[in-house]
């Protein structure tokens, strides 16, 4: 693959979407930078800003479509498009989850079955999938975003196997937390419920929802993130699969994870000290 690439990216009008347009631009790549509506990108001979619904099937293929009449292919595709949902498992409602399960799980999918074919006739590409440390643990109030990632790896992991004989590679970016709109402008919420009052304090520190804006959801910068996944890409030797990203991700996917070997242990076939 050559230095010089051809990126698709979701949800790039603001946060760590926008961050990856413009680091992908100055490294010297071509974008296709897909928003669902306003948009401050920027004007630049290699930017083509395209609107999604990346809930749109056929959308979708109408998306890469046009990348590859643009810029002749694609190299790069990054599923990053996705939004949060607050709500104990009682509290959401099916329009809510039918959204969530269409945008973080299926909207991806779409892009991918896209994509393959293209990359498929070129023998090389790379599909990357924005998942997240909750993708290997979940957590109260956050399990139907949990559950969209987790179905998320869930089907990537299959399709790896099965497109890497085609030259195409495949990595999931979990990220810690990020310091942009994600827990704020890009979260939705469900109706709550008074019953769970105790538990959001317990988590959030307050039980309002949606939970007053402070301006800065803390974590890692959507710049160095960028950076990380472009870095990520470009090294053909980091055949790493599960990327995390962020000081505070392996910290998160460890506790998980040593969470669950502790409920296994509790069958005493584990047989694993």
């Amino acid at each position: 693959m050559s230095h010089r690439q051809v990126w698709l990216i979701t949800g790039a009008a603001r946060g760590l979407g926008r961050a990856l347009t413009l680091a992908a631009l100055a490294e010297g790549h071509s974008v296709v930078a897909t928003v669902r509506g306003e948009h401050t990108l920027p004007e630049h001979a290699h930017l083509h800003t395209l609107v999604l619904d990346v809930r749109d099937r056929s959308a979708a293929r109408a998306t890469v479509d046009a990348a590859v009449a643009e810029f002749g292919r694609v190299d790069v595709l990054v599923n990053n498009a996705g939004h949060g949902l607050i709500g104990a498992v009682e509290e959401v409602g099916e329009a809510e989850v039918r959204h969530i399960i269409d945008t973080d799980l299926l909207g991806p999918l779409w892009l991918s079955q896209a994509v393959i074919p293209v990359m498929r006739r070129q023998a090389a590409g790379h599909i990357v999938q924005v998942s997240t440390v909750g993708a290997v643990g979940s957590m109260p109030t956050l399990g139907l975003y949990n559950a969209a990632k987790w179905g998320l790896e869930g089907w990537t992991e299959a399709m790896s196997a099965e497109v890497a004989t085609f030259g195409i590679r495949t990595s999931i970016v979990e990220p810690g937390a990020i310091d942009t709109g994600w827990a704020t402008g890009s979260m939705r919420f469900a109706a709550p419920d008074a019953v769970y009052d105790d538990l959001r304090t317990d988590l959030f520190g307050t039980p309002e929802v949606p939970w007053p804006s402070t301006g800065t959801g803390g974590g890692s910068a959507p710049e160095s993130v960028a950076a990380a996944v472009l870095a990520h890409v470009a090294d053909p030797d980091d055949r790493r699969f599960r990327a995390l990203v962020g000081e505070d991700a392996p910290g998160q996917v460890r506790a998980a994870l040593d969470r669950r070997i502790e409920d296994y242990r509790l069958d005493p076939r584990w047989g694993v000290d």
